[in-house]
């Protein structure tokens, strides 16, 4: 195999991570670089945190109400507790969010396949 052929095979990639991972990585740098002066308690970075709280938490919200594709087929109910299981572990055990997600995670597959359709 030459390089050509190489290159041919993997130009998806390539361009996957010329178009999405790189300009996006360009940002984080220069946030790090201009965020290391910044008190983390001032007002400006408290409020910007809880509106990025408060949209994530719209997304994750949308998310267990309108699902899209096989998570659809999951009873509502179904996921509305696994998010309250993934909630409790995540405070039971020492606010990790680790604990949380796993709780969840399993919860939700525990349900969809005890009482799933």
């Amino acid at each position: 195999m030459n390089a050509a052929t190489a290159v041919g095979d993997l130009w998806p990639y390539v361009l996957l991570i010329l178009v999405g991972f790189l300009p996006s990585e360009v940002w984080r740098w220069l946030g790090m670089a201009l965020a290391r002066g910044i008190d983390e308690s001032s007002e400006v970075v408290v409020w910007v945190r809880a509106i990025a709280t408060a949209i994530l938490t719209g997304v994750v919200a949308k998310l267990m109400l309108f699902s899209p594709g096989a998570l659809a087929d999951v009873p509502v109910w179904i996921r509305l507790g696994a998010a309250a299981i993934g909630m409790a572990g995540f405070l039971l055990i020492r606010r990790s969010v680790l604990a949380g997600v796993v709780a969840g995670t399993a919860a939700l597959i525990a349900g969809d396949l005890l009482f799933g359709p």
